[in-house]
């Protein structure tokens, strides 16, 4: 059986690491295209000048328009040649940073996530979307990011609902992982990119994949309460560090070597009604996390135990939570149908996957997640 394990090649996290962005960069060159939003760079612009200064080294801003989009890369790489410069670093939140990677395209590459909520900095793709904000398509890259650079400092002072939406993103790590194990799913990890990737079959999880989606969850269950109160004083704590940790690198290692199943897809079908828009990607996860384990019939204990941390944390667990008050028939039936299309990760799952069963385990959720909180 052929198997594949990713990662980036170095991952570092601790309390004032920005100040140390200039000496990775330098391990490169000299100039360095630092895709950040006007804001972003505003927020930590005095540290960006100080290791600019240190390690000599020279930041390109670029005014980051908020949209990973094909005209955004464009006019970026443009940029970098024009300003010779040897690496890329993408800083800020999901969309800053998979554009920095679409500009690079397998060059060097540093990512400085500006807060956790996400597991976005560690893969090796990124969500390209039109100049509108619609999604377009999924690009894969031949190597995932040289350095993921993660300043807790930073982390600590973002806010607190980024965190836990984070947590509710990584949540989803094991079950997923689970089922594609049990299922023999192939996974992100053996996708082949570039050259020759018509040859390239695919690959399957890795007993260590499994173990760290093990480790994100159990991180999750004991720190994620306590990280959450640390950022809301804006302190970094060790439970904190456990948590950026999870959400960054374990969930990061986890989804793309373990793979995804049908919490991301219900999350997916989920965009077919407006009123999740407003919710961030980890809190729909979470909800179709609780949606996969009625799915699969899980023990009433594991299922307990998930709905009882995402109360804990401020997560939903129920369609409420994430705007929906009233749900027809017919969305219900989209819905399920979205979650199911061909190609969905939710085929995943260890045994097939019809969309009635999803309507079916999405209003089960819904009525199990309202009976908890009443209980609360």
């Amino acid at each position: 059986m052929r198997k594949a394990f990713i990662t980036p090649s170095k991952y570092v996290q601790g309390e004032g690491e920005l100040l140390n962005l200039g000496y990775f960069v330098k391990a490169f060159g000299d100039r360095a295209l630092l895709v950040a939003s006007t804001s972003g760079y505003a927020r930590v612009r005095e540290t960006i000048e100080k290791t600019a200064d240190k390690f000599k080294v020279t930041f390109v801003t670029t005014d980051f328009c908020g949209e990973c989009s094909k005209a955004e890369i464009a006019r970026l790489r443009e940029r970098a040649q024009e300003n010779g410069c040897d690496c890329t670093v993408g800083l800020g939140g999901g969309k800053a940073i998979d554009t920095a990677k679409c500009v690079a395209d397998g060059k060097p590459l540093i990512i400085v996530p500006t807060n956790a909520a996400s597991d976005a900095p560690t893969s090796h793709l990124a969500v390209v979307y039109t100049d509108g904000g619609v999604f377009e398509e999924y690009v894969f890259f031949s190597k995932n990011p040289d350095v993921v650079l993660v300043d807790t400092d930073i982390i600590a002072k973002s806010p607190v609902r980024l965190l836990v939406s984070g947590m509710g993103d990584a949540l989803a790590t094991f079950f997923e992982a689970r089922s594609c194990e049990r299922s023999c799913a192939d996974v992100f990890a053996g996708l082949p990119c570039g050259a020759g990737e018509a040859l390239c079959p695919p690959a399957k999880s890795t007993r260590t994949a499994m173990a760290l989606a093990r480790l994100c969850y159990e991180t999750l269950l004991s720190d994620g309460l306590r990280a959450k109160q640390a950022c809301e004083l804006n302190v970094v704590t060790p439970s904190l560090e456990n948590i950026v940790e999870a959400n960054s690198l374990l969930s990061g290692l986890g989804f793309e070597n373990g793979g995804l199943s049908a919490a991301h897809s219900i999350h997916d079908g989920l965009t077919a009604v407006p009123e999740p828009h407003a919710h961030y990607h980890g809190e729909k996860v979470a909800f179709g996390t609780i949606c996969q384990l009625i799915l699969e019939n899980a023990p009433k204990e594991e299922l307990d135990t998930v709905i009882r941390f995402c109360l804990e944390v401020g997560l939903p667990v129920c369609l409420e939570d994430i705007g929906i008050k009233e749900l027809s028939a017919e969305k219900l039936s989209e819905i399920a149908a979205i979650a199911c299309a061909q190609g969905s990760n939710i085929h995943n799952m260890p045994f097939p996957v019809q969309p009635d069963s999803v309507a079916a385990c999405i209003l089960a959720a819904d009525k199990t997640g309202r009976t908890y909180k009443a209980c609360k």
